[in-house]
């Protein structure tokens, strides 16, 4: 039997507020794009966050599948500073420190990347056992965690680039060592070249 999990990974599609560059962590927006992103696999089902644009994304990307919407799956709450641009707040105290520490640090009346980290790996360890090919669709930080968590090289939050709509497959060679949260054997950023029609 062929033991082998694969975990893909895909960020949702923009929103107005992702283009405006400010931080929406909790913030629910829709999507701006409604043309066709569907992706070349077919899951029965998907996870992701329960937030409007991951939904929205997911029914472009996979427009046969169930999604199962998990709260856990969110960006970090950003607070005091949802909708807010890093120009805005590069001279506030707070956020300096929090660039700094995210891990530590949180933004006013929102959470530091350590609770944000403790909810997504709960998410990620509570898929359920009988599968084998995970998809969820989620946001920038909980896929830049995921990737600092388990990709095979070390690498630090900040230096991962996901821009929306990048994907990214994550693999184990055996189910246990996924359980375990072990790092995985094989990370790929897999490039989309065109767009499946509707």
């Amino acid at each position: 039997m062929d033991d082998r999990v694969s975990l893909t990974l895909i960020r949702h599609l923009p929103t107005i507020g992702n283009q405006q560059k400010q931080y929406i962590g909790w913030t629910d927006e829709s999507i701006v794009e409604t043309t066709s992103h569907k992706l070349p696999w077919t899951p029965k089902t998907v996870y992701g966050s329960d937030l409007l644009r991951t939904k929205e994304s997911t029914t472009l990307y996979f427009p046969e599948a169930t999604f199962q919407p998990d709260w856990r799956l969110r960006e970090t709450n950003f607070g005091e500073w949802e909708g807010k641009t890093y120009d805005a707040l590069k001279d506030n105290d707070n956020y300096r420190a929090w660039i700094d520490n995210p891990y530590e640090n949180k933004p006013p009346k929102g959470e530091s990347l350590l609770e944000t980290k403790t909810r997504v790996l709960n998410a990620v360890a509570d898929l359920p056992n009988e599968e084998r090919d995970y998809f969820i669709v989620s946001h920038g930080g909980p896929i830049r965690l995921l990737l600092t968590e388990f990709s095979p090289k070390q690498q630090d939050f900040w230096s991962w680039i996901i821009p929306h709509g990048s994907v990214w497959q994550l693999q184990w060679n055996n189910f246990n060592d996924f359980k375990e949260g072990k790092r995985c054997t094989s990370l790929s950023e897999v490039r989309i070249t065109e767009n499946e029609p509707t």
